[in-house]
């Protein structure tokens, strides 16, 4: 009669965890170089959000930060437009990058883009950043759309014939971009391919967790989390925003 090692049965529960936590990207370059879109008015919880989990990851691995936008001048969250009740009220980013200087380089390696939304993503000056999107999409690896960054991405056409979802209060005006995207109505975030796109605002934390998790592995995320103390939503479907305001999908017009 055949008999096993009984130590195997200590081990195997052991690597099947950790096949289960192993990335799931396939690409065998390291992503390691991540850039943030910056413009007048953009969302301060889009980007800080999001960058809070991986400034964690930074003191575990290699990762460096840039901060792109159309010029050096520092870029504020604050609206354009004077508040009614006379408020002075923003934070201010002071860039790394300019658009041009990144797209005239070919040598500047970019693995991920962050897109964030905000109230400036209405405003119609946006054309180079849109057209910075557009430009260095194909050299990256990754990109993240939270909230109405969906919009711009869309704009660019990075969501055509792409699965997306955006900020469920800006749901019309949003979707509006993308007529050649089929738009999520119930998610609080869609991967399709290497697009990560997220609902409202708090949804980036849950999406940058995600991608977090699809590059790193699950266990790296989950460890993330803990370490800033955050309960994530797991489930890419839990949205009741969208329920909130009776949204359906919006399937591409061709």
């Amino acid at each position: 009669m055949k008999t096993y090692d009984s130590r195997w049965f200590l081990v195997l529960p052991c690597l099947l965890q950790a096949a289960l936590c192993q990335p799931n990207d396939t690409n065998s370059k390291p992503v390691k170089n991540i850039g943030v879109v910056l413009f007048p008015s953009f969302d301060v919880f889009d980007v800080f959000g999001s960058l809070e989990p991986l400034n964690l990851l930074s003191l575990q691995r290699q990762l460096n930060l840039y901060m792109i936008a159309a010029t050096l001048d520092p870029v504020s969250t604050a609206p354009r437009a004077m508040s009614a009740f006379n408020s002075s009220f923003g934070e201010v980013i002071v860039p790394s990058h300019t658009f041009d200087s990144v797209v005239r380089d070919p040598s500047f390696d970019l693995d991920m883009l962050l897109v964030p939304g905000g109230l400036g993503t209405r405003a119609p000056d946006l054309d180079s950043t849109i057209q910075f999107v557009a430009a260095v999409f194909p050299r990256l690896q990754y990109l993240v759309a939270p909230c109405t960054g969906a919009g711009i991405a869309a704009r660019a056409g990075v969501l055509d014939g792409r699965k997306a979802t955006t900020n469920k209060r800006s749901w019309n005006s949003t979707v509006a971009h993308g007529p050649k995207t089929y738009w999520v109505a119930r998610a609080r975030w869609v991967r399709d391919g290497n697009v990560f796109t997220g609902s409202g605002v708090t949804a980036a934390v849950d999406t940058i967790f995600a991608w977090i998790g699809h590059v790193w592995g699950e266990s790296t995320a989950a460890d993330l989390a803990l370490g800033i103390e955050y309960e994530r939503h797991n489930d890419s479907s839990w949205d009741p925003f969208g329920e909130h305001y009776g949204l359906s999908d919006v399937p591409p017009l061709e």
